[in-house]
């Protein structure tokens, strides 16, 4: 597997080796020896987690409070765009998105640190996203910013309006949490 930097700064996207022929593929979704001389090292994975989404869904922008969670992100059937937004105070790429094309072709993953909000749109019929988390899920941990949210201005490759849950629908902007967010840049 190969692992390539982003732009935002900790932020990695991770290629797979696919060993494909008529029968279909195989590949490793994740070796821990192969990611030693990445961040994700020292990481430890606690809880892994499925969703399925039907087109034109958008979930996020989603992130947890307290230690914060990070993920690791593949998509196995469908195709998403994936999002992250900068949280951490004094980054020099605050409130910065970026976005990732994740399917069941490529089998890429995301790793999305401790300190981004995340949130993908489906864009295929349906979708399943699979992610690896360092923490567990704590609803009273759960916050969100909005995923339209101007400042932010992430450009959704979106045809119509997307479907979005209430709560989805009903997050705050960045700018109005933002002095509440405990995530910091670290050098």
């Amino acid at each position: 597997m190969e692992v390539h930097e982003a732009k935002l700064t900790d932020v990695l996207m991770i290629v797979p080796v696919i060993h494909g022929d008529e029968r279909g593929f195989f590949h490793e979704t994740y070796r821990r020896d192969q990611l030693a001389a990445t961040p994700l090292r020292s990481v430890e994975f606690v809880q892994e987690n499925h969703s399925r989404s039907a087109a034109g869904v958008l979930r996020g922008m989603h992130f947890q409070v307290g230690e914060g969670i990070g993920k690791l992100v593949r998509c196995p059937r469908g195709a998403i765009f994936d999002v992250v937004v900068d949280l951490r105070r004094g980054s020099p790429t605050f409130a910065g998105w970026e976005g990732f094309e994740l399917d069941d072709e490529s089998l890429r993953q995301l790793w999305v640190p401790v300190g981004f909000a995340h949130g993908f749109l489906t864009r295929s019929a349906v979708a399943d996203v699979i992610y690896k988390q360092t923490g567990y899920y704590d609803p009273a941990l759960e916050r969100a910013i909005a995923w339209n949210d101007p400042d932010v201005a992430v450009r959704w490759p979106l045809e119509g309006a997307p479907v979005l849950s209430a709560k989805d629908a009903a997050a705050p902007r960045l700018a109005d949490i933002a002095d509440e967010l405990p995530f910091t840049y670290e050098v």
